[in-house]
């Protein structure tokens, strides 16, 4: 990438101090001072298949380590010779840098597989040899699903914040694919009947079958047909073999496209240009419509779709054990209906779960990690005819017993001024849920996560994670044993062995030693929280402070913004980031403003219509009673900035907030919510488009700029439309606002990388600080901070 500055008359003026290269490498070399500064950090256990026997990876000097367990014995060693591995795989490798972070056993534990340098490893564990057996696996256990309090997100100064939309870029959980022009497939992929007598497939946009394994094949349906076509994802046999569900999906006849035009592609001259799908608010949707196949009588049944008339998704088929139905999830256009809808062998439609919402339905799935987005959930329970479903209805995200044959109400499971925030086991035969849970306490951080247990009668509470602090919480198969793993911003992280039965600590496993870092100069972020807007909803925050920290000076205030809808995101484990930013004079802030998620309902609607809010009359109140507490904390020299959703907050700062916030920059925001991906704005915006959006948009709201802007954009943002970068900067030309822009040619979304790290150094340095930045036209460039 070729970063371009495009600079409209922002000059620092010539009475400015000249900052000092001093400071810059300062803050440059801290990335290295912080770099495995802390030992015996512990990683994710990993229980070895259905023992009770465990390893995790921990750090070390220089490097890691990997740790074996036994929960019976309580012996603890290291999982394998690492210095004979090392030497097994090369010169080039370490005991402390082995290249890998995860294994597993093979052969009776008599071997280890591994990917590492893009291939498979297999190593013995008695001769202590390796060899290549393939290639590496794609996936693996890393990204947010897999993470505990040993893997962090970056530090809130990082630039390429790596909150940034998330899983915002995703389409909407159980959508089944758009329709796509049909191509026959020299041998169609089939779904196999249960009893494996029958194939059913794809041709010619219709839904066939044959005897399985044969070559001849009959239509099963003859309605389907261009624009009009039965999907293959959706094809779903019933348990007994008699029955074959089905979507038929009517193509909306308009695809968005976004275009594209690669400035300077590598190895050639000429500009590229490329075009993608991307459909946006308001967008015509393709229908899904369930259709029904009696395969016996070769009978096509179709479905009334009264109860599902406007569908954003439809959840793929899913049938009861007992043949008797099958289920889908409809989400309605505009997310304030969500259904759970049963169809019969009749073809008759009933709804056995509705959730109905003025504002809109938080319909995406809990998972096991918390630390994950998500909230909805289903468990069904086919030998009681149950259903354990997740909702909001009461304010809180609580879980709930539903009579699956009638579709009503048998009790609520969990309740109180708290959410659930995970489930992680259904124990059908003991009649009891073991989830996860944020908000309990109310002494405690309402962030912090802790693990539970209860019975289906809401009955038998039991907590698993004493501390205050944040738990991550991983049980052995049999459930006997948990290695309970939790930490603060300031509190290193501390891994314990528990017995689950009386939840006793048989053993301390691991307690992080920041002692490096601090000798360093590292300092503990500072979490801080005050009320918001209405004076009683307190706010969760962190001040990040440079390792030359002097209480008797005044520093300027830098916040780091993503207010996103879809989570929350001031970090609550403990880590070791490095500061660039801090270290050149400011405090960093980082808070969760009203509007984001994992707390009550009333706090999560503020977003309704109101994306542009982002939490700002309640941050605004945070820093305030910050500066009051602290003498040092200056409010008077306020910047932001974030990237993405953030990007939108950060504009929304100088464009609705003047009178607070002096300089912002914000990178790849989606700054017209028009402009963005469908399903996140339609779902926080509302539709139809209606006048909210104009009020939200920093494209409409442009001309309101005061203070300093910087503005960064990738040409190749396939996250985020780059137009509305782009529109932004049409307004402000329009109404003669200055403002700096970078856009890099190639770039993607957080474009930027180093070089942009560095300009958003240098424009804080400038603005907040009243001090030029070094010449770096006429010295060599700093190193890099940045990603």
């Amino acid at each position: 990438m070729k970063p371009a500055l495009l600079a409209f008359a922002l000059l620092a003026p010539a009475a400015l101090a000249q900052g000092t290269r001093a400071d810059y490498d300062r803050a440059n070399a801290l990335r290295d001072k912080l770099q495995g500064a802390v030992l015996h950090l512990p990683g994710v256990p990993t229980w070895i298949g259905e023992s009770n026997r465990f390893w995790y990876r921990r750090t070390v000097a220089d490097g890691h380590e990997f740790i074996l367990v036994d929960a019976e014995t309580g012996a603890r060693q290291p999982a394998f010779d690492h210095a004979k591995l090392a030497a097994a795989l090369g010169p080039k490798y370490k005991p402390e840098t082995l290249p890998f972070s995860e294994f597993a056993f093979a052969e009776n534990e008599t071997a280890i597989t591994f990917p590492a340098d893009g291939s498979l490893w297999k190593c013995s564990l008695a001769a202590y040899t390796c060899a290549k057996t393939g290639p590496a696996p794609t996936g693996g256990r890393g990204g947010r699903g897999g993470r505990g309090p040993a893997a962090e997100d970056p530090a809130p100064t990082e630039f390429l914040n790596n909150v940034i939309d998330g899983m915002a870029a995703d389409p909407p959980p159980q959508a089944l694919p758009a329709f796509t022009p049909f191509t026959a497939p020299a041998a169609p992929a089939v779904r196999t009947s249960p009893d494996e007598k029958w194939d059913a497939f794809i041709e010619n946009y219709n839904v066939f079958l044959r005897p399985h394994g044969a070559a001849d094949a009959a239509p099963l349906s003859y309605d389907g047909g261009e624009g009009n076509a039965y999907t293959f994802a959706s094809l779903t046999w019933s348990g007994d073999s008699k029955y074959l569900a089905a979507y038929r999906v009517r193509a909306a006849g308009f695809k968005r496209e976004v275009h594209y035009v690669e400035s300077s592609p590598a190895g050639q001259l000429q500009p590229l240009h490329s075009a993608r799908e991307y459909a946006k608010p308001g967008d015509v949707l393709d229908v899904s419509q369930p259709v029904l196949f009696d395969t016996g009588a070769r009978r096509q049944i179709e479905i009334d779709s009264a109860l599902f008339p406007n569908p954003y998704s439809l959840s793929r088929p899913q049938w009861w054990k007992d043949s008797r139905a099958f289920t889908f999830e409809y989400n309605q256009r505009g997310h304030q209906l969500y259904r759970v809808i049963e169809v019969d062998t009749a073809g008759k439609a009933r709804a056995l779960i509705t959730e109905e919402s003025p504002t809109f339905v938080d319909y995406r799935p809990l998972v096991n990690n918390p630390r994950d987005t998500g909230k909805k959930f289903r468990y069904d329970l086919a030998a009681t005819h149950e259903i354990v479903w997740a909702s909001e209805r009461d304010g809180w995200e609580h879980l709930y017993l539903y009579d699956a044959l009638t579709g009503q109400v048998k009790g609520q499971i969990t309740r109180g001024n708290w959410a659930v925030r995970a489930v992680d086991k259904v124990d059908e035969e003991k009649r009891q849920i073991w989830f996860a849970a944020s908000g309990m306490d109310p002494a405690e951080d309402p962030y912090f996560v802790h693990y539970y247990r209860i019975n289906f009668d809401g009955a038998g509470l039991v907590s698993y994670t004493a501390p205050n602090a944040g738990h991550a919480v991983v049980f052995s198969p049999d459930r006997k044993y948990y290695v309970d793993t939790y930490s603060r911003a300031d509190l290193p992280t501390v891994s314990e062995l528990h017995r689950t039965g009386d939840r006793a600590k048989l053993m301390d496993l691991e307690q992080a030693d920041p002692a490096a870092a601090l000798a360093a100069g590292w300092k503990f972020p500072l979490p801080f929280h005050a009320p918001g807007r209405d004076g009683k909803t307190e706010i969760y925050g962190l001040i990040y402070r440079p390792t030359n920290f002097d209480p008797a000076k005044k520093y300027p205030v830098v916040e780091s913004i993503y207010n996103g809808p879809q989570g929350s995101f001031v970090p609550k484990d403990f880590a070791v980031n490095p500061q660039p930013l801090a270290e050149l004079g400011f405090v960093v802030v980082q808070i969760d403003g009203m509007g984001t998620n994992n707390r009550s309902r009333a706090f999560h609607d503020v977003a309704w219509h109101n994306l542009g809010d982002a939490g700002f009359p309640d941050r605004i109140a945070w820093h305030k009673a910050a500066a009051a507490k602290y003498s040092w904390y200056d409010i008077t020299r306020v910047g932001i900035y974030g990237t993405s959703a953030g990007g939108q907050n950060s504009l929304g700062a100088l464009l609705f907030h003047p009178e607070f916030y002096r300089a912002a920059v914000s990178n790849s925001g989606c700054h017209d919510n028009r402009m963005d991906k469908i399903w996140w704005n339609e779902q926080w915006m509302g539709w139809p488009l209606g006048p909210q959006y104009a009020a939200s948009s920093n494209v409409d709201n442009a001309y309101r700029l005061q203070g300093a802007l910087l503005l960064i954009v990738g040409e190749l943002d396939i996250n985020v439309d780059p137009a509305s970068t782009l529109q932004v900067v049409n307004q402000l030309i329009k109404h003669n606002k200055k403002f700096d822009l970078l856009y890099v040619p190639g770039g993607g979304h957080g474009a930027g990388g180093a070089y942009g790290q560095h300009l958003l150094e240098d424009f804080f340095v400038q603005h907040l600080l009243n001090v030029n930045p070094p010449d770096w036209n006429h010295a060599p460039a700093p190193p890099s901070t940045g990603n």
